[in-house]
């Protein structure tokens, strides 16, 4: 019988939660500024992404925002101009955010678990998402925000360490580091289907919740 690692190698991917097994040696989230960040994101050698990328994809935004948005990993559009979610995807992120009165840069930082495109846009592998986990607790350490919204499966099991599914995830505040979390859909997944749209909006109304009773009205 297969056990549950064989089944997921089997499928060509990787179980996300076992990320802190193989996470390289990197410097402490405590130890980089956003100039160093940068450089060691586009300098980085810790996975073998770093031989099929074309740059790193730090992130976009404003870098003292309050709400910090992060998804899976550049696709092809992103590797090329080097910004997160600029393609049809980033269109649908930017009407998401536009529902709840938000707008990509004001108040909102944008980035992904992996920095480094996977070819073909095929599933991060733990060893790629454990190269990059220093580069986003970095990121969040810098930033500060008040509230975390991940984008789709990949991006909440990471930061959630579990492998529960997606559907089990949303729907309710979670918290990674003591900053709480919601979950959502991926906008590609939301593109290709669109029944889950509403789900989707259900999440963005938590999130805005959430985020309005950390921040009351003076």
């Amino acid at each position: 019988m297969l056990s549950r690692d064989d089944v997921f190698s089997e499928l060509g991917i990787g179980p996300v939660w076992r990320l802190r097994e193989t996470a390289p040696e990197q410097s402490a989230p405590g130890t980089y500024t956003w100039d160093t960040l940068a450089d060691a994101v586009a300098r980085c050698t810790a996975c073998k992404l770093s031989t099929t990328r074309t740059q790193g994809v730090l992130g976009v935004g404003d870098r003292n925002a309050d709400w910090l948005i992060i998804g899976e990993a550049p696709g092809a559009d992103e590797d090329r101009l080097g910004e997160p979610f600029v393609g049809q995807a980033g269109k649908l992120l930017d009407a998401m955010l536009a529902s709840i009165g938000l707008k990509r840069g004001d108040n909102v930082y944008i980035t992904n678990v992996l920095k480094s495109r996977p070819p073909g846009n095929r599933n991060p592998e733990p060893d790629e998402v454990a190269a990059c986990r220093p580069y986003l607790l970095a990121q969040i350490e810098l930033i500060q925000p008040k509230l975390i919204l991940a984008l789709g499966r990949f991006a909440a099991q990471s930061l959630l360490d579990t492998d529960e599914a997606i559907a089990r995830l949303r729907g309710r505040v979670h918290r990674f580091q003591g900053v709480p979390l919601v979950v959502t859909y991926h906008p590609a997944y939301l593109l290709r289907t669109l029944s889950d749209k509403a789900r989707a909006w259900e999440d963005l109304c938590l999130a805005r919740r959430t985020y309005t009773s950390l921040t009351p009205d003076p």
